[in-house]
């Protein structure tokens, strides 16, 4: 009890109980004045020491800057979990004040995904593309800029100046119709040569952007287009002028409008369409009759109506007194490209059109020997027919009379059959072998051409006053109906000059099946259903698997199929499975308006052509043809996509580098890229 005595005698003592007071005063004040400073200056800078001799110590600002905290309801609160901390705000090791961290930040929003491949590298459903909108204008200027940067495989690239908008005069230019010094220089243009391609010398080529017209707007979609586009569009009334009586073409306010009619049909292109089907129930359109061409289309409503048969139509026309005929066609969603009946051959294999149509065409056919008709022949395929709607078929003037008497006796020596001419409409059959030919008297024009001559041989080639043989296989005559041709091997496989290690068969459904899946990969992950496309150029298409993919998929658009002079000739391959095509020069500039296609599709093209073309003349090409708000899609070898990457951006090109299907160890990328509207 004695201890416990003595405690209570020291807690009477009164300077113990000064002692603890003083010491529970200072205590509070301390405590009082660090939450006063703690609310009022929350700004706290901390040294931090390195380990590294060769750093000097940073300075830091604390994370909790401008922030207030409840100190009160951190003390009352239960312990955080230390979040890591950067180096640079670590504090040495040495005792301090508790520092208690702000609250976790919020989780960051959802990424967007755009690869096209997962983290297992295969095709992902839920891949999204970016709407482009086409009425978004850039504001381009004329300035251009230049400089270098690094490439990922650690090389420099140097970067494209930007090009310059061309004047406004340039805005339909089409450089080898619209070389006035070459067209000029010209000892005779009788035979309609200026009509003819001119293309400018080195060193004139086009080096700057076609402009669009100043309301330029974009384009009505199909099916719609087949009756009206906007004036804005092709601002030209001539056609309006000249044939509005004729029920071709009208303006309605800001449109222009198709009522469907031409010079021999102007009750509308379906009766037209119906009296030709019952005058030859034969020609069964969109069964045997699959591919056609339209000579001398006006602004295209007869290919126009039979798009509704299940026949793909190509148009052609001159660029002559009524020079906007194929911008309207092409404006309007229909196949269409400038070319004349002058002194070459047309970039068209033989036996490629089931039908060839000429409605008051404005050709000569029986001059120069029939020259002309006989181009007509090579194109036409064995047991095809020729519709020909003109004045000397049902009126009897004498001038008339007497050229219809020179038709009919050049197509007898043609060995074609007069089938049936009723009305203004008079329609003729080819034969489907030589065996007439060789039948004909002796001396009969024009002969049967060399063995030797190739009559798939177009590109800058004379027309040749002699007959194309038909094959003695009967290659070209015996395909199937429409649908089924589309994927079924054609005879003509064998006469394809390639290098075959397997069977050619076995090649063309290896590339059939190659382009099925690549366009179902594009349209399921891409979402190319919602693109809005109606004209396409395949720019380099093989056997046309890329066109025939896009109509399995069920797209509602046209391919022209584009094939290189530099490859082989798989034109007689495209045409018998029905679709059309045309043999090009990459070099030189292509025989179209500006602005007419929607999507351009180029697949190791410019790995095959780097050694002969120039990529930036292909690609300001490429921007002359495309529509604003249209697609360009490149895909080819990493050795060459940097560079493309390049000069798509000085095109003014929105641009996406994307991996394959393969993964990003592959040797080919997708260059995928939008154009804008450009204004100067």
């Amino acid at each position: 009890m004695k201890p416990l005595v003595n405690f209570f005698q020291i807690l009477k003592s009164p300077s113990l109980i000064i002692k603890i007071s003083s010491l529970l005063f200072i205590s509070l004040l301390f405590f009082f004045l660090g939450y006063h400073f703690s609310h009022s200056s929350p700004q706290l800078t901390f040294f931090a020491s390195t380990t590294n001799p060769s750093q000097s110590p940073s300075i830091s600002l604390s994370p909790n800057l401008n922030k207030s905290f409840d100190v009160l309801s951190l003390i009352t609160s239960p312990p955080l979990i230390d979040p890591p901390t950067h180096p640079a705000l670590r504090v040495p090791p040495h005792p301090s004040p508790v520092l208690f961290p702000p609250p976790p930040p919020s989780p960051p929003p959802e990424m967007e995904k755009f690869g096209v491949l997962d983290e297992n590298g295969t095709m992902r459903d839920d891949f999204e593309i970016g709407e482009f909108d086409p009425e978004i204008v850039e504001n381009w200027g004329n300035g251009s800029e230049s400089g270098t940067d690094e490439v990922r495989s650690g090389g420099i690239r140097v970067r494209v100046r930007k090009y310059r908008l061309c004047g406004e005069n340039m805005r339909e230019y089409i450089p080898c119709m619209d070389n006035e010094d070459a067209i000029l220089r010209m000892r005779s243009t009788e035979k309609g040569e200026r009509w003819e391609r001119h293309c400018p010398e080195k060193g004139r080529e086009l080096d700057c952007l076609v402009p669009a017209p100043r309301k330029y707007k974009n384009p009505i979609p199909w099916p719609r287009s087949r009756d009206e586009v906007w004036y804005d569009n092709v601002p030209h009334t001539r056609l309006v002028d000249d044939k509005g009586g004729q029920n071709w073409i009208t303006k309605d306010k800001n449109k222009f409008k198709f009522p469907g009619g031409g010079t021999q049909f102007i009750h509308g292109a379906d009766q037209y369409l119906n009296q030709i089907s019952e005058m030859i129930p034969a020609i069964a359109f969109g069964r045997h009759t699959r591919v056609v061409l339209d000579v001398g289309c006006g602004v295209a409503s007869f290919g126009a109506y039979l798009f509704s048969r299940n026949v793909i139509t190509l148009s052609v026309a001159p660029k002559d007194v009524h020079e906007n005929q194929i911008q309207f066609a092409l404006e309007r969603g229909v196949p269409a490209m400038v070319a004349a009946f002058a002194t070459r051959r047309l970039p068209f294999p033989s036996q490629a059109f089931d039908l060839i149509h000429c409605s008051r065409c404005r050709v000569n056919w029986t001059r120069d020997d029939g020259v002309l008709l006989v181009e007509v022949n090579r194109l036409l395929r064995a047991g095809g027919y020729f519709s020909w709607a003109a004045q000397p078929v049902y009126k009897h003037e004498e001038v008339l009379e007497e050229q219809w008497s020179e038709m009919v006796n050049l197509t007898s020596r043609l060995c074609w059959e007069l089938v049936s001419k009723k009305g203004y409409i008079a329609i003729w059959q080819k034969p489907l072998n030589n065996g007439c030919y060789l039948n004909r008297g002796a001396g009969i024009q024009p002969p049967l051409c060399d063995r030797d001559d190739d009559p798939d041989q177009v590109w800058y080639t004379n027309l040749k006053p002699c007959i194309a043989r038909l094959p003695d296989d009967g290659f070209g005559a015996n395909v199937p109906t429409w649908p089924a041709r589309l994927n079924t091997p054609p005879d003509r496989l064998q006469s394809i000059q390639i290098d075959a290690y397997i069977s050619r068969k076995e090649l063309f459904k290896a590339e059939t099946k190659y382009w099925d899946e690549i366009i179902e990969s594009y349209v399921r992950a891409l979402r190319w259903k919602k693109f809005r496309l109606r004209n396409v150029l395949d720019m380099r298409a093989g056997f046309g698997g890329f066109a025939a993919a896009l109509f399995d998929q069920k797209l509602d658009c046209w391919v022209l199929n584009v094939v290189p002079v530099s490859g082989p000739n798989t034109l007689p391959v495209i045409y018998d499975r029905g679709l059309i095509g045309v043999m090009h020069d990459w070099c030189e500039p292509f025989d179209t308006y500006p602005r007419t296609y929607d999507l351009l599709h180029a697949a190791g093209l410019f790995s095959i052509e780097q050694k002969r073309c120039n990529a930036s003349s292909i690609m300001l090409e490429m921007d002359r043809m495309l529509r604003p708000g249209g697609h360009v899609y490149i895909r080819d070898s990493i050795l060459i996509i940097e560079e493309l990457y390049e000069i798509a951006k000085a095109l003014g090109w929105r641009v996406t580098l994307r991996d394959t299907s393969e993964g990003p160890h592959a040797s080919f990328r997708i260059l995928a890229c939008d154009k804008q509207l450009l204004r100067g």
